[in-house]
């Protein structure tokens, strides 16, 4: 990089503090320092949600992805769309009108008892220290690994200190990559600190657009440089590796031509007999894989009706509407809009870098080697953009469990707003502490998400029939999770994401990630329903403040608004339909775009064919006027 570039990443670094300590005007008490005052418009706070999950390390991931396994690969994260359409379309307005700060608060909205107040505990240290811990982390590890690639540091130390242990002397170094790291985590820290959500979700806005515009220029510079897309397209069928090019892990095999009754008089069954489906070896991706991923990881994973920091972000809108338009931006742009930049990248670098490196720097090495200087400094920014938004999140998001449902919840009830303000800074500190030391333990990005998924599994279904069934109890949402973390670390084999020196064996050892996501969801199923028959119902006076605040949908809940005299707003089987009509929009768009992209035309029109037979009557739905239901 040159004198310039550095310039520019210092210029936007220095930007973003001080626009953090001015947003810290606004707040005055918890409400705005979690939620924003729940003030947010539906943009803005899904263009958070989309920054938040534009971190530095998802870039690197998908070309991890699609360099091992093609593009087949990326359905290990496109299949959460679904799960997102049900966040959008059903789920947003549910959440808005709880009212709660934060989705382990909501356990105690829902449910009531000792039992209750166990499961926001746990669910609020679960989420705010190992599995946030693990999320920072691996933001960090990437971070480390984007610079390195940049040149930006050598991993070199540039201070050492000694000091005197008993008989002997110690010598310990600080690379230059630590000290960087070091000085982007202490800004992050202070705007986060100091601004609360306004900064965090004002700033995601800024290194959003950064973002987009950095994954722009490096995905237009890499094609180039491959010689146009046509061409790049031809080299990489010349590899020999049919998963690259592949929509899905499999292929049709046989003449289609030999078959058809126009040309043959009739229709050809011999020439048939030898067609079929030859699943691409190449791909890295089983049968039991494939279908997991399309079919039990989007709704059994403990993100199923929502995740915290996007429920955090449609808590704090200013009503339903907003809320649902949050989850279609987000939809949008996470999807629709960067998807293929990113994988258009990933594409490129299979024909520009040498087989055998380490694909996750595919994206670093590509701007270094191929953006000219200033807009290489705008790359850097952006992807120090997309970092400071995740960790920024993390830390806030964090924060807001262990101060409101862990603090204030058992520690300090009645604890002023000015001290819940204090405590949540000091724990944003430390949560941040937490996360640099995973990320010096860890190697691998893909390999952390992998682990972050399967022990997040198998409480999802709970999840979301608690907000359709009454039946559903504490004690069945705690014997879930509990469950679903330990069969899922179970079966994950040793832990080599986290620390290569720590020698895990399983007892349920499984080595297929979809073997191992289905049995983790079919045996945390077995748990809690055995758990939730073997223990009684909630209170007619707990369910009475759930149904009048919430107006649950569905048959689930009837007898229990009859009796209330609860109407409910918009009828299960309508939620439904715009569930399926929204997945098809989401995946019809999707495929479409990125067929005509790489030159795959019949696979584009189906896709798009199918948005638009999809999308009219989606656009009818939101006209009908509720109904009993």
């Amino acid at each position: 990089m040159t004198g310039v570039d550095w310039l520019i990443l210092a210029v936007y670094m220095l930007g973003t503090l001080v626009l953090g300590l001015w947003l810290s005007r606004r707040n005055r008490s918890e409400d705005d320092y979690f939620v924003a005052g729940r003030s947010l418009s539906g943009w803005l706070a899904g263009a958070s949600m989309a920054a938040t999950t534009f971190s530095i390390d998802t870039p690197l991931y998908v070309a991890g992805l699609v360099g091992t396994q093609g593009l087949a690969g990326n359905w290990q994260w496109w299949g959460f769309g679904l799960a997102h359409v049900a966040m959008a379309v059903v789920f947003a307005p549910l959440w808005r009108r709880s009212g709660v700060m934060t989705d382990a608060a909501f356990t105690e909205l829902r449910y009531g008892g000792a039992t209750a107040a166990w499961l926001r505990g746990t669910k609020a240290f679960l989420l705010a220290l190992p599995v946030n811990c693990i999320g920072i982390g691996y933001a960090f590890l990437a971070m480390r690994k984007v610079v390195e690639a940049l040149g930006l540091v050598s991993n070199q130390t540039v201070f050492e200190f000694q000091g005197k242990v008993g008989s002997g002397i110690v010598t310990l170094g600080l690379s230059d990559t630590v000290l960087l790291l070091a000085v982007v985590a202490v800004l992050v820290l202070i705007y986060t600190v100091a601004g609360g959500l306004w900064a965090v979700v004002v700033t995601d806005f800024v290194q959003l657009v950064l973002a987009m515009l950095g994954a722009l220029a490096v995905a237009w510079a890499a094609v180039h440089a491959a010689g146009g897309m046509e061409a790049m397209l031809t080299q990489i069928n010349d590899l020999g590796r049919p998963e690259l090019l592949s929509l899905v892990p499999w292929r049709w095999e046989g003449d289609f031509s030999g078959i058809w009754p126009w040309k043959e008089g009739g229709f050809n069954w011999s020439a048939s007999a030898g067609m079929g489906v030859r699943w691409i070896g190449g791909a890295q991706i089983s049968v039991a894989t494939f279908l997991a991923y399309l079919t039990v990881q989007w709704w059994s994973f403990r993100r199923s009706d929502g995740g915290g920091e996007f429920i955090q972000r449609m808590l704090a809108t200013r009503d339903e509407r907003q809320a649902q338009l949050a989850g279609w931006v987000f939809l949008v742009v996470n999807y629709l809009l960067r998807s293929w930049l990113w994988v258009v990248v990933a594409l490129a670098a299979l024909v520009l870098l040498p087989p055998g490196g380490d694909w996750e720097l595919s994206y670093p090495i590509l701007a270094v080697r191929y953006l000219p200087p200033v807009v290489l400094g705008l790359v850097v920014v952006s992807l120090v953009a997309a970092f400071m938004s995740t960790v920024s999140t993390s830390v806030n998001w964090g924060a807001s469990y262990l101060t409101h449902d862990l603090y204030q919840r058992f520690v300090h009830p009645k604890a002023s707003q000015r001290e819940l303000l204090l405590v949540g800074q000091i724990i944003s500190v430390l949560l941040l502490v937490c996360g640099v030391v995973v990320a010096m333990l860890a190697q691998s990005v893909g390999d952390i998400f992998r682990l972050v998924i399967v022990i997040g599994t198998g409480s999802g279904a709970v999840l979301i029939l608690r907000w359709f069934w009454w039946r559903i109890n504490a004690a069945a949402e705690l014997a879930a999770m509990i469950c679903g973390f330990v069969v899922g670390l179970s079966t994950s084999g040793k832990l080599d994401p986290l620390l290569d020196r720590l020698v895990w064996i399983p007892p349920l050892k499984i080595d297929d990630y979809g073997e191992r996501l289905m049995v983790t969801t079919g045996i945390t199923a077995m748990v809690w329903v055995l758990v939730m028959l073997m223990t009684p119902p909630e209170s007619p006076d707990v369910i009475e403040r759930f149904v009048r605040k919430v107006q649950p949908p569905g048959p689930g809940w009837r007898r229990w608004r009859q009796r209330f005299d609860v109407d409910v707003v918009d009828p299960l089987d309508e939620l439904i339909r715009r569930f399926l009509l929204s997945s098809g929009v989401l995946f019809g768009a999707l495929i479409g775009s990125g067929a005509f992209l790489l030159h795959q035309s019949l696979t584009g029109w189906f896709g798009i064919a199918l948005a638009v037979l999809c999308g009219l009557p989606l656009l009818k739905t939101y006209g009908l006027r509720s109904r009993p239901g």
